[in-house]
């Protein structure tokens, strides 16, 4: 027999977003990781989810093969996450996740705009993050043009 209180709490778990699984999807860039992000990002109760949830479908707009289907996955993206950080102007994970996303979309979506004030935010607000971000951003610097490791300090 189950207690009333281990059924709530079970389900508490599996609705918590983990954000070390879902840097290290966006990382490797798997398609199937990607799709399965997606999905556990949905079961999430984080009022944040939709913001999580635009960013990985731009990022498997970079991984699927057909030009229509990387343009439409890429604006469904980049709509909903716009409007969660419209939502939430002072999350500066959601920054620095528009500045990973910008640096690298094709020139050709023409989602480029916000790269020198996200930075400038992530640069500002990095010492107070949560470690697990910080860990995501010294990670990005690693392969990004644009934001360095010894910027951070």
């Amino acid at each position: 027999m189950l207690l009333p209180g281990t059924v709530v709490l079970s389900k508490t778990i599996q609705q918590k977003l983990d954000k070390v699984a879902f840097y290290a999807v966006m990382d490797r860039g798997n398609l199937d990781e990607v799709n399965n992000e997606i999905d556990l990002v949905a079961a999430s109760s984080s009022p944040e989810k939709d913001g999580y949830d635009g960013a990985l479908l731009m990022r498997k707009a970079g991984l699927v093969k057909r030009p229509a289907e990387k343009l439409k996955l890429f604006k469904a993206g980049r709509i909903k996450f716009d409007t969660a950080i419209a939502a939430d102007k002072d999350n500066v994970e959601f920054h620095f996740l528009r500045f990973a996303i910008q640096e690298h979309a094709p020139k050709i979506v023409k989602y480029r705009a916000d790269l020198e004030a996200d930075k400038q935010i992530i640069l500002k607000a990095y010492k107070n993050l949560s470690h697990v971000v910080q860990h995501a951003i010294v990670d990005y610097t690693k392969n990004s043009k644009l934001l360095h490791a010894q910027d951070l300090n």
